[in-house]
């Protein structure tokens, strides 16, 4: 009988940001959930639920969960619930950010940048994921296992756009962080990574953003399972000594060098 690569069976995985049915969240959700996890899924609007009844309607045991992940009590509520309703936590996948449902986001240059859309932005890229993973890590300390994926971006570790001063800064951040804690935990078994997407075809990519895709060298943006694989993958027990690091998802993008009209160079 085939055996699959990897599995999460009796595991319990956390998926932040999974409200969108396009997204990257919930698509590396069902991916978990197919292999075997026990799924909770966590949003700032009751469109969470009916991920999770897509999810509990082709056989996968997932729940939803509606929380601001920026406000530090409703966090610790929200995983006060998940772990009692699950009994543990193995997986935490730190997808929330960027954007929320109803706000806009700020594309204002540095100098015309106002102090509440730098505070906002950074507690919604950084500090969220700090939130979070800190209300989690006890878990997985007592369990003496655990797996935490934060998505971060190309946007800031490696390249920017201008108007995106905030973000970029966030998203830096988060690896930062993500290596500081790499270290402490690794004694406990734990593991720490990021993935880092580029162009992603979900239904809130701009005209802008898609005509990017098609200057990567694959010649179009990926499809969020394709962010999830990788997701999935570093979640998994079998990347059990990779720890500390950002795998860039970027159809080969920031490899290269030359970005105009293909005519003119390739």
């Amino acid at each position: 009988m085939a055996k699959n690569f990897i599995s999460f069976e009796n595991q319990t995985c956390l998926v932040t940001g999974a409200g969108s049915p396009s997204g990257i969240g919930f698509a590396t959700a069902k991916i978990l959930g197919e292999l075997g996890a026990k799924i909770a899924l966590v949003a700032t609007t009751d469109r969470i639920y009916q991920r999770a009844a897509e999810l509990e309607a082709i056989g996968i045991t997932a729940k939803g969960y509606i929380a601001n992940l920026m406000d530090r009590d409703e966090t610790a509520d929200m995983m006060r619930q998940v772990t009692e309703d699950f009994g543990s936590l193995e997986v935490l996948v730190n997808n929330a950010g960027m954007t929320q449902v109803g706000e806009e986001e700020d594309f204002s240059d540095f100098m015309h940048m106002t102090y509440e859309s730098w505070d906002t932005s950074i507690s919604r890229n950084l500090t969220l994921c700090f939130n979070v993973t800190k209300q989690a890590l006890p878990h997985m300390i007592k369990g003496k296992y655990g797996r935490i994926v934060n998505v971060s971006s190309v946007t800031g570790p490696i390249v920017s756009n201008p108007g995106e001063a905030s973000y970029s800064a966030a998203k830096a951040g988060v690896i930062g962080m993500s290596r500081a804690l790499a270290i402490e935990v690794g004694i406990h078994n734990i593991t720490v990574n990021n993935v880092l997407p580029g162009w992603i075809a979900t239904a809130s990519q701009t005209e802008g953003e898609a005509a990017g895709g098609e200057n990567t060298p694959m010649k179009r943006s990926a499809r969020a399972e394709e962010v999830a694989n990788a997701i999935v993958f570093l979640a998994s027990k079998e990347a059990s000594y990779i720890t500390g690091e950002a795998l860039v998802v970027d159809g080969g993008n920031t490899i290269q060098e030359y970005k105009g009209p293909a005519e003119l160079y390739y």
